[in-house]
């Protein structure tokens, strides 16, 4: 019987063919890279080739070089060195690029220069071009925010409240130093005007310290304690107040920075492997999307949603003309300052506030018996009804102003015969008789939007949010991996960013 051995398949490696394959044979007809070579290709990209100048050798063509970048974002593909190596290895980018083979080098200059002013037009002509297949909608968009860490060592940062508490020292120890002074004068002719140290700066600080030099330095009288100080003085303050003052003129409206990204701010993520709260360096990332499909994106260096949402609708108007005739957002978003703003602009918005999902459950109110929205009102008379059935009386019309520096007009009521109540202590824990604010406009705005999220259309709206703006955060992050930027600055940034959301949107085409 003769010995059985096992078949295999024709394998000669030198074999050369009569007619060798071409690229295009080997990349498949339903290959992702196609849809993006296609729609690159029916875009309008003349704000890219403007990036070029007319003098100078030949440049690799820029809409080649686009390509790759938006396919490689499309295949988790972020470094210029990874780009280079694929396109003389992969045959997708092989195909794409046309057999050139643009070194690491071209490929971030081309990214991080070329693109910084045309890439928002690029974004804005593939959402165009996917609007009129009928793919997404530019007038009724999802809106939502995520945080992803920035290039940024989180450890050499800076906090407002570290120079505040820094300066208030400086305050402490120059006004110390004075009082010694005017102890040791022999007459108060010989000590000049106490110096105004209220706010303190620069010159404030180096005028304090040649004062008192001038005074102390060559009296005999001064311990040798305080001499120490005063250099020490001398030699430091004026130093430190102008780095103060360069950190606070970085710093902004913000709260803290990394100084390796002056431009990110440290925030508390999602991501926690410590498990112990830890704030990193990163950006606010803003999205409104359409059936999946990225529309606009924003970045930010503000942690709070609340504050995002104009400058982000702003932005929607400035790319496609006109603000979307409707919006729906989670209760991150439902401040009185973005209702005024949705009013104003005529958009309908979907917009939960704070307790609108506790309402929903129906949650027992006996929790919080004694709490504003549980009193009588009278609105012909204009009182509240405390809960021991005396009246509250307005005491005025006030005006605060919020941490964004937003105008909140208010009224305020204040209840009669607190210290002799039976429920002193459980109906509230101020001392004197309870004052309550209301805000009449807020209280209007959360009228108005129950009613909307209630209706028909916003129930839809509202069980569609999480499926799908949250679905393009989770696909971003968790599938194709990309958890923190590469590049450094709010500019460059955003050019990532918006490498992510065109190849986003192509990758969901082609899906």
């Amino acid at each position: 019987m003769a010995k059985r051995v096992p078949i295999f398949k024709p394998y000669f490696q030198d074999q050369i063919m009569a007619i060798p394959p071409s690229l295009d044979e080997l990349v498949s007809k339903s290959h992702p890279v196609r849809i993006v070579n296609d729609v690159i290709n029916r875009i309008n990209i003349q704000g890219l080739l403007d990036a070029y100048k007319i003098k100078g050798s030949s440049s690799y063509h820029p809409q080649m070089l686009l390509k790759v970048l938006v396919f490689g974002y499309l295949s988790n593909i972020y470094s210029s060195r990874k780009l280079e190596m694929a396109c003389r290895e992969n045959v997708n980018f092989m195909w794409l690029s046309g057999m050139s083979f643009p070194d690491h080098n071209t490929i971030n200059r081309f990214r991080g220069v070329r693109l910084k002013q045309a890439l928002r037009s690029i974004f804005e002509g593939v959402v165009k071009l996917l609007a009129d297949e009928g793919l997404l909608s530019i007038d009724d968009v999802y809106v939502d925010g995520t945080k992803i860490e920035a290039n940024a060592n989180k450890y050499t940062f800076v906090w407002k409240k570290s120079i505040h508490t820094n300066k208030e020292k400086m305050k402490k120890a120059l006004a110390e130093i004075w009082d010694y002074a005017q102890s040791v004068a022999k007459t108060e002719d010989d000590l000049p005007d106490p110096p105004d140290l209220t706010d303190i700066n620069k010159e404030k600080v180096q005028a304090t310290v040649d004062k008192l030099n001038a005074v102390l330095a060559d009296n005999k009288d001064v311990s040798k304690k305080m001499r120490s100080k005063l250099q020490y003085v001398t030699k430091n303050y004026p130093t430190k107040i102008e780095e103060y003052e360069q950190q606070e003129a970085i710093l902004g409206e913000r709260n803290s920075y990394s100084k390796t990204d002056t431009q990110a701010t440290f925030m508390r993520m999602k991501e926690d492997p410590m498990l112990n709260g830890q704030l990193k360096p990163g950006y606010n990332i803003q999205l409104s999307t359409s059936n999946q499909y990225i529309v606009n994106y924003t970045i930010h260096s503000n942690p709070t949603d609340t504050r995002t949402l104009s400058l982000h609708l702003d932005q929607h108007k400035q790319s496609y003309g006109k603000h979307p005739e409707a919006v729906t957002a989670d209760a991150g978003y439902g401040s009185e300052e973005n209702y005024d703003y949705l009013e104003a602009k005529d958009i309908k918005g979907y917009v939960k506030y704070n307790m609108f999902d506790k309402e929903q459950k129906n949650s027992n109110p006996i929790k919080v018996p004694f709490s504003v929205d549980n009193l009588y009102y009278n609105k012909d008379e204009d009182w509240y009804i405390c809960p021991m059935g005396q009246r509250m009386t307005c005491l005025g019309t006030f005006k605060i102003k919020n941490a964004s520096g937003f105008e909140q007009e208010v009224k305020k009521y204040q209840a009669k015969n607190c210290s002799n109540c039976p429920l002193n202590g459980a109906c509230h824990k101020c001392t004197g008789n309870r004052i309550i604010q209301v805000n009449e406009n807020l209280n209007r705005h959360k009228d108005r939007a129950y009613e909307l999220l209630n209706s028909e259309e916003g129930i839809a709206k509202r069980k569609k949010r999480c499926c799908d703006v949250e679905p393009v955060f989770g696909n971003i992050k968790q599938n194709h991996n990309f958890r923190r930027f590469m590049l450094r600055g709010k500019d460059l940034v955003s050019i990532e960013w918006g490498l992510l959301a065109i190849a986003q949107n192509l990758r969901k085409k082609a899906a």
